[in-house]
């Protein structure tokens, strides 16, 4: 499991499987927020065995689950939500890490209105682009 980092206390991943739950919290992560569909791969067949795994080991479990590239108001509030409220260090997952990043960078400008070019940078330095979003970025309101 290879994390990247996007803030202090904040990382991303791509798909963990749910014994890679204990190097998670080896590692010193104390609430994993989950991006993925129930069904949208064999890995990840639906959410009760992780969320079991990590009630089991004392993480933190929020299941987030989005469509690539469809993300509500409802979604990036309840990430921010997570930010906000839950124990950090946060390892946020999706099947490569993407929805994950997007859903960070919108819950960032929706809680802080914080720089855009600081957004993209840091999405940059995890191996993401944000450019297909700034036009969303840009409109979203605290």
């Amino acid at each position: 499991m290879q994390t990247q980092p996007l803030e202090t206390d904040i990382e991303i991943t791509s798909a963990l499987t749910v014994e890679e739950l204990e190097h998670v919290k080896a590692k010193g992560f104390k609430t994993v927020i989950c991006n993925c569909k129930p069904g949208e791969s064999a890995e990840f067949p639906d959410e009760k065995a992780y969320r079991q795994k990590a009630a089991d080991i004392c993480l933190q479990w929020v299941h987030i689950p989005v469509t690539p590239g469809d993300y509500s108001q409802a979604d990036v509030a309840a990430f921010a939500e997570a930010m906000q409220q839950l124990p950090r260090p946060i390892l946020a997952f999706c099947r490569t890490g993407k929805r994950a990043t997007h859903l960070w960078a919108y819950a960032k400008r929706h809680t802080e209105q914080c720089d855009l070019a600081e957004l993209f940078s840091a999405a940059k330095a995890a191996g993401f682009d944000l450019e297909e979003h700034r036009q969303g970025l840009e409109e979203q309101q605290t």
